[in-house]
C-alpha cells in the first residue's frame, strides 16, 4: 500500500505484490512549453490539447499570460490540460505588470529569455529556490551577441535574469558548449527576431521539438549538411524575420515519464504495464533503447500517423519483468537520455554487472545535484553505487531495503525512489514527494492504482 500525504508531504510505500494496468501518462512537458510559446508568438487562436498540467507548464502558461495572450483552460482531467491560446501575434505582446514567475521551471526561464531578447521591454524571469540555483550564463552570453541586454546575479550567473529586449537583434553563428536544447531553442527563438541568418551548432544532438514545431508553423528551420557544420555533428539554421502562424495540435504523451513505468515494469518481479501513445521522437527515446539494450522485456508498437502537424511519431509499449544486464553510458549518452538518468540508475541496481555512466555532470545543474541525490538515495536502500567527479558507477544485482530517502525537493527524485520502494524490503519513505506535481501530478495516484 502508499499511504496518503502527511502534513510533512512524505509518502510511506510498501513492496507491491505485483504491477498490473495501464498508467495514464501526462502530455510531453518539452512540447506543452514550447506550444504554448509558440501560440503566444503566432497572431490568432490556437489549440493545445493534452498538455501536461504540472506545475513546470503552469509557470509557461502564466508567463504567456503575462506577456498579452489570453490562456484559457478549456479542459482538464487533474493529470492534462487543453489551452486555448489567443495572442495578438509577437509585434502584440507587452511588458509584464511584474516579475514573470518559472516556478521550478528552467525551460519556462530559457525559452522565454530567447523570446524576450526580441521584444523591446524589459523583463524579470524569476522562480524559486531551486530555479535561482541554475545557470543562466550559457544564454546570457549568445543572447547579448545578439543584441538584447541580459543581466543577472552572482556575475550573471544566476538567477534572477533581467532581459531588456530590442525589435530587431543580431544574426549569430554560435557553438553550443554544453549540449542543451533549452540553449539551443532560446537562440532560435531569438533568431526569429534577427536580420540574417541565425545558426546553432552542437557537439551532441539535442532534442528538435522546437525545430519541428517551427517548421509546423510555416518557419524553414535547416539542418546544416555535415560538410558545413565547422566540425560539429549538427547544426541548425533559420531566417530572421519569419512569423509563426497558428496550429491546432495534440501533445502526445511523456516518454520522460513513461520512463519510471518501464522500469518499474521491468525490475519488478511480476509486473505488465501497458503505456499508450508515448511520443517516441528519436531525440526522445533513447532511454527506452537503452532499457531494450539491457535486457527489458518491451514490446513497442507504433500508432498510426504520426501526432500533429509537427509529425511527432507515437507508440504503444508493454513492459513485463525481465532479467537485466549492466550497461555503459558515455557523455553523449547521457545527452541524449539526461532527464532519464535517475530512473536508469534504480534499474541499474537490478542488473547483473557494473554499469558506468560517465560524463553526467549537467545532472548538477537540474532541479538539484541529481548525482549527489541519487547516489545518497540508493545507496541508502542497499543499492552499490560510487561517484568519482561526474562519472557514477553502479554494481548489481542489489537487493533493495526500504529506508528514509532524501529528494532534495526533485521531481524525478522522488518518482524514482517511490519506484524502488515497489520492490525494496520493507517500507521506504519518499520526502517532498510533492514535488512530483512539477511534471507528473497523478504520478502517486497511478502507482496506487496500479499495484491495487
Amino acid at each position: 500500500m502508499t499511504e496518503p500525504l502527511t502534513g510533512g508531504q512524505s509518502r510511506s510505500i510498501l513492496p507491491a505484490a505485483h504491477l498490473r494496468g495501464e498508467p495514464r501518462l501526462p502530455g510531453d512537458k518539452s512540447i506543452s512549453h514550447r506550444a504554448l510559446i509558440m501560440a503566444a508568438l503566432a497572431e490568432g487562436r490556437s489549440l493545445i490539447g493534452g498538455a501536461g498540467d504540472g506545475r513546470d507548464v503552469q509557470a509557461t502558461a502564466g508567463i504567456v499570460a503575462a506577456l498579452g495572450a489570453s490562456v484559457d483552460r478549456v479542459r482538464e482531467d487533474g493529470l492534462n490540460v487543453d489551452y486555448r491560446v489567443a495572442s495578438p501575434g509577437v509585434d502584440g505582446l507587452h511588458e509584464a505588470d511584474g516579475v514573470l514567475d518559472c516556478r521550478n521551471s528552467g525551460t519556462s526561464l530559457r525559452l522565454c529569455a530567447g523570446v524576450l531578447a526580441g521584444l523591446a521591454f524589459f523583463s524579470v524571469l524569476d522562480g524559486d529556490a531551486s530555479l535561482r540555483s541554475r545557470p543562466v550564463a550559457r544564454i546570457i552570453e549568445p543572447l547579448r551577441s545578439m543584441g538584447a541586454d541580459l543581466r543577472a546575479r552572482r556575475s550573471d550567473s544566476l538567477p534572477p535574469l533581467v532581459v531588456i529586449g530590442r525589435s530587431q537583434l543580431r544574426a549569430i553563428d554560435f557553438a553550443t558548449r554544453v549540449p542543451s536544447a533549452q540553449v539551443k531553442s532560446a537562440i532560435l527563438l531569438a533568431g526569429l527576431r534577427a536580420q540574417g541568418r541565425t545558426t546553432v551548432r552542437e557537439a551532441v544532438a539535442t532534442r528538435d521539438h522546437t525545430e519541428r514545431m517551427l517548421r509546423s508553423r510555416g518557419v524553414e528551420v535547416r539542418r546544416v549538411p555535415e560538410d558545413e557544420s565547422g566540425g560539429r555533428p549538427v547544426a541548425w539554421t533559420l531566417e530572421g524575420g519569419a512569423r509563426l502562424s497558428p496550429l491546432d495540435e495534440r501533445v502526445p504523451a511523456d516518454p520522460s515519464a513513461a520512463a519510471f513505468w518501464l522500469v518499474a515494469g521491468a525490475i519488478h518481479p511480476d509486473a505488465a504495464l501497458t503505456l499508450r501513445g508515448v511520443g517516441v521522437n528519436p531525440t526522445r527515446r533513447a532511454a527506452i533503447d537503452f532499457l531494450v539494450r539491457m535486457g527489458a522485456r518491451i514490446e513497442e508498437t507504433a500508432v498510426g500517423e504520426p501526432c500533429g502537424d509537427a509529425g511527432e511519431p507515437l507508440a504503444d509499449f508493454t513492459v513485463r519483468s525481465s532479467e537485466l544486464e549492466a550497461i555503459d553510458l558515455g557523455p553523449a549518452d547521457v545527452a541524449a537520455a539526461i532527464d532519464e538518468i535517475p530512473i536508469l540508475c534504480l534499474a541499474a541496481t537490478q542488473a547483473r554487472g557494473k554499469t558506468t555512466i560517465r560524463g553526467a555532470g549537467e545532472l548538477r545543474n537540474k532541479e538539484s545535484d541529481r548525482i549527489e541525490g541519487i547516489a545518497t538515495g540508493l545507496t541508502a536502500l542497499g543499492a552499490r553505487v560510487s561517484v568519482s567527479g561526474d562519472d557514477i558507477t553502479i554494481s548489481g544485482p542489489t537487493p533493495l531495503v526500504g529506508a528514509a530517502t532524501e529528494t532534495l525537493d526533485d521531481h524525478r527524485l522522488a518518482m524514482t525512489f517511490a519506484v524502488a520502494g515497489l520492490i525494496a524490503r520493507g517500507t521506504t519513505t519518499v520526502d517532498l514527494a510533492q514535488s512530483a506535481a512539477v511534471s507528473y501530478p497523478s504520478f502517486f495516484l497511478e502507482l496506487e492504482r496500479l499495484r491495487a
